[in-house]
This record gives structure tokens, sequence and C-alpha cells, in this order.
């Protein structure tokens, strides 16, 4: 297959470096690392040691190729997508945190939109080094449910090269399962400053599952069969399963970046707000994580203005 990988950080440079052993790839990126790829390949150690030599370039304007995946931060797929309307393809797949973005790719692009979901762990080490510090599983699929052949082939893609791949034709039900994952666990470890394992117990433990409750009862809010002990279920077996891991929101806040809690926490918050108008739904857990990290944000300038959304309110 023909791949664009649109976001070589962590994630994008693991999948792309990896893909680009059997299939043609090509990485969008920042410098100096789209530099040091173009030049020395991509070394990728941990699980998947070894080193290709994918495309790189900064410029992801007029490409093309069978399928996309976008790996960048929530609050830029907007420009992701406007980047990628300029070229051709049949498809465009979501691998981001939070919600919404395949409804901002749809806007902007007339092809088939999938969504999916990966647990792999990455660490962009240094400029064309990436380490994939859990092999973790990815699921793909339409993203408004249903099956797909595009979605069946990139699984296939994906497990050509080691991967454990699948297609679904759930996934909404799987986006708001990774939502509450994201919601207990991403905004609790950067505001605490600890590691995932951290929420196994204690108050940390505590907080993490009132997040994911609350997101499973807004998911059901929504017409998505999410229950709270599926979500709950998730939260553990993450925590578990990343224990020494340092979580993307929490590298976030300790490398003074934006973090992504406006599609994840404020997302839930926002989404129960519009639910409130019929049912008697409050998300408070997520509502005061949420209120937190946007004080964090704007308090080291990376946020600007205060939002007017009623998730701010």
């Amino acid at each position: 297959m023909e791949i664009v990988v649109f976001g070589a950080g962590s994630l994008g440079s693991l999948l792309g470096g990896v893909l680009a052993r059997e299939h043609d790839v090509t990485l969008v990126g920042r410098d100096p690392h789209a530099s040091a790829v173009r030049d020395s390949g991509l070394r990728v150690e941990g699980a998947f040691e070894g080193t290709t030599t994918p495309n790189a370039t900064t410029d992801g304007t007029g490409l093309s190729g069978d399928v996309a995946l976008v790996t960048v931060k929530a609050f830029d797929t907007s420009e992701a997508a406007a980047a990628l309307a300029t070229g051709e393809f049949d498809a465009v797949c979501s691998l981001q945190n939070g919600m919404g973005n395949e409804e901002t790719l749809a806007e902007h692009l007339d092809c088939e939109i999938l969504a999916g979901t990966a647990t792999c762990g990455a660490i962009l080490q240094d400029p064309g080094v990436v380490e994939c510090t859990g092999r973790g599983e990815l699921v793909v699929g339409a993203a408004d449910g249903g099956e797909s052949s595009t979605a069946d082939s990139l699984a296939a893609a994906f497990r050509d090269v080691g991967f454990d791949a699948d297609a679904v034709d759930d996934m909404p039900r799987r986006l708001w399962a990774k939502l509450a994952v994201n919601a207990g666990i991403n905004a609790v470890t950067a505001l605490a400053r600890v590691e995932n394992g951290a929420l196994l117990s204690g108050d940390a433990n505590d907080l993490a599952r009132a997040a994911a409750r609350e997101t499973a009862r807004v998911a059901r809010a929504r017409d998505v069969p999410l229950s709270n002990r599926e979500a709950l279920a998730r939260v553990e077996a993450v925590a578990e399963g990343t224990a020494t891991n340092t979580s993307s929101m929490r590298q976030d806040v300790e490398a003074g970046r934006r973090t992504e809690v406006d599609a994840i926490n404020g997302y839930v918050v926002d989404a129960a707000t519009e639910a409130r108008r019929e049912l008697d739904l409050d998300v408070p857990t997520n509502r005061v994580l949420t209120r937190l990290l946007r004080a964090w944000e704007r308090g080291h300038g990376v946020r600007g203005a205060p939002d007017s959304g009623p998730s701010d309110s």
C-alpha cells in the first residue's frame, strides 16, 4: 500500500517506520526529525528493532496514496485536514486521542473516513530515532460503524509487518471506550505527575474511575452501548499494562506544551451539557479536571484567551 503518515511524532514515526518494511510510506513531520529520516533513515528501537527508509517531508500538501494515517494532536486536526485536502487519497484514518477528529476530517475531505485506536507505546528519543515501549494492538474501521473493505486492507497491512491489528464494525463504541480510558488516565496522571500505575489504588484510582464512569454514562446518552463495568475494566487493564509509562498528557505538561484536554475530558463535558437538555446528566469529575488543565495551559501561555463554550463555564 501507499501510506502517508501525517504527524511523524512518537506514534506516527513508529507506525510509519515499521510499515515501511513492506509498504511505500511517506512521513509528514517537523525538522530536525524529517531531515534526519531523509538523511539516515528511521531507527526503531525496542520491540520492532530495525532501520527503514520511508520518505519524509515537512510539507503535507499535494500528497497522494491509498490511505493517510493522521497522528497529529487533536487541536491540529483542522490544519492536517486542510493540507490533506490538497492531495488525493482513497481513505483517511484518524489514529488520534480524543473525540471529534473524524468529524473534522470529514468536513474537509471527500474520501472515506476511517477511525482507529492504537495502544502501542512509543517515544521519539532523538531525530531519526523512535523507541517502541509496548507492542499493543491496532483496531481500525469505518468511523460511523459498519464494514469497510479499506479498513480490512489497512489492518492487513499492519499485520504484514508484525502488528496485532484487526478491522472491526463497531468503531463508535470503541472510540468511546478509548475516551473513557484517556479521560480517566491522562488528566489525572498529568495533574498528579505520576506514572500510569499510580492509578491502580488510592486517591488517583478514585479520580480515574469517576472520570471513566462519567464518560460511559455520556456514551450511553449518545446511544453508544458502553457499560460502566467495561469502562472501568479498560482503565484498570491499561493502567496495569502500562504501569511504568508516562501518559502523553503528562509528557505534554512536563514539556510545557498544550494538552489534548479539549478533545478528551472537555469533550465529555460538552457532550454531557448537550445531553443534559433532555437527561439529568452531570460530569463533575471531568469538569474539574478540564478546568484545572485549562488553567495550567493559560498559566504557561500555551492556551490563549479563556474559552466561551459550555465546557469552560
